[in-house]
């Protein structure tokens, strides 16, 4: 999403650089307070980008199942504590239900960063970012210059491919294909009609986009300049103090 905000205007080699260290320090926190304390780093964070809380809900919607059946999984088979009560071989215990908050807010907080991070950056911005991140890896001859365009048009194509797959599916329902109903052998039987022209259209779209770069003369193996620069700015220098700090208080505060 366009804006001008500070999440906006980061750096995106920082930004992509302080979200992954951000999932790492997930993993850290380890009670209720470290948790608390980066869910509300996360509340700023969103406050700053001015995005609409409704995006974030959507990120989490697809995932929903999985948080479930996660939490669920941790909240009758861990054991410890207090039993509060039990069937057969499953227990609810006070460690189970401390186990469960813990992977929700897991969930919950890497979804919402990884969300914040692609609504904020552009899919070029990010392709130059990991351009910088991964230039170190130049002195083995990793060809850097071709991933990071590979993982810019992948991103660019996305909202496309996902426009013809809904193309295909409206198409196929009219001829009384049904996506929805019977067992899962059937619903995935549902998907063939609906997965070959998907691909043969991605093959078409790869096909016209390697004609025109050829056309305009690109070639991998030539130094390239770059149309936009994004320099280390103040407020770069503000979000790395921001996380360093909120780093040490989780290792400070763990258990």
């Amino acid at each position: 999403m366009p804006g001008k905000s500070k999440i906006h205007s980061l750096n995106p080699t920082i930004k992509i650089i302080m979200s992954f260290y951000f999932i790492v320090i997930v993993f850290f926190a380890n009670n209720l307070i470290t948790y608390v304390s980066l869910f509300l780093l996360c509340l700023v964070a969103l406050r700053f980008s001015k995005i609409p809380l409704k995006f974030f809900v959507n990120g989490i919607k697809p995932l929903i199942i999985l948080i479930i059946i996660t939490v669920l999984l941790q909240l009758v088979f861990s054991t410890g504590g207090q039993t509060y009560a039990s069937f057969w071989i499953f227990k609810i215990t006070s460690l189970g239900l401390l186990s469960a908050f813990y992977i929700f807010m897991r969930f919950i907080l890497i979804i919402t960063i990884s969300t914040l991070l692609t609504l904020t950056t552009s899919p070029l911005a990010i392709a130059y970012g990991i351009e910088k991140i991964l230039s170190p890896l130049k002195k083995i001859h990793l060809p850097v210059e071709t991933i990071s365009l590979m993982i810019s048009i992948a991103l660019r194509f996305v909202p496309t491919l996902t426009d013809e797959a809904m193309n295909i599916m409206n198409a196929q329902r009219s001829r009384g294909v049904d996506f929805g109903s019977g067992n899962i052998i059937k619903r995935i039987k549902s998907l063939i009609p609906l997965l070959v022209p998907l691909f043969v259209s991605a093959f078409k779209h790869a096909d016209e986009l390697s004609i025109a770069m050829e056309a305009r003369g690109y070639s991998p193996e030539m130094k390239r300049s770059k149309f936009k620069s994004y320099p280390i700015e103040h407020n770069d220098y503000i979000g790395m103090i921001v996380i360093l700090f909120i780093s040490l208080m989780v290792i400070f505060l763990r258990n």
